[in-house]
């Protein structure tokens, strides 16, 4: 299961969830999608209930889901958060 999402694209979408987003612990939530970094900030997750995105040091990202429509809606997610702030 490989898809191609532009790192310009995933980067935007999560400032855009720490600038807009709700902090709850070290998690920004908007949208329906949460997003974290791990300790040293090189490594950050963007993820929902059902797919986890984790986008590294450079540009690698490895996505984690079961099915091809949980994806979809991930992506949905991520595209209104780009395109509505």
């Amino acid at each position: 299961m490989k898809n191609e999402i532009d790192s310009k694209f995933v980067l935007s979408v999560f400032e855009k969830m720490r600038e807009h987003g709700e902090k709850q612990n070290e998690q920004y939530a908007l949208g329906g999608l949460k997003g974290s970094t791990d300790f040293d900030g090189y490594t950050l997750f963007i993820e929902d209930a059902l797919v986890m995105l984790r986008f590294g040091f450079h540009n690698q990202y490895s996505l984690e889901y079961q099915k091809e429509e949980h994806f979809e809606q991930f992506l949905k997610k991520m595209t209104a958060i780009e395109q509505n702030y």
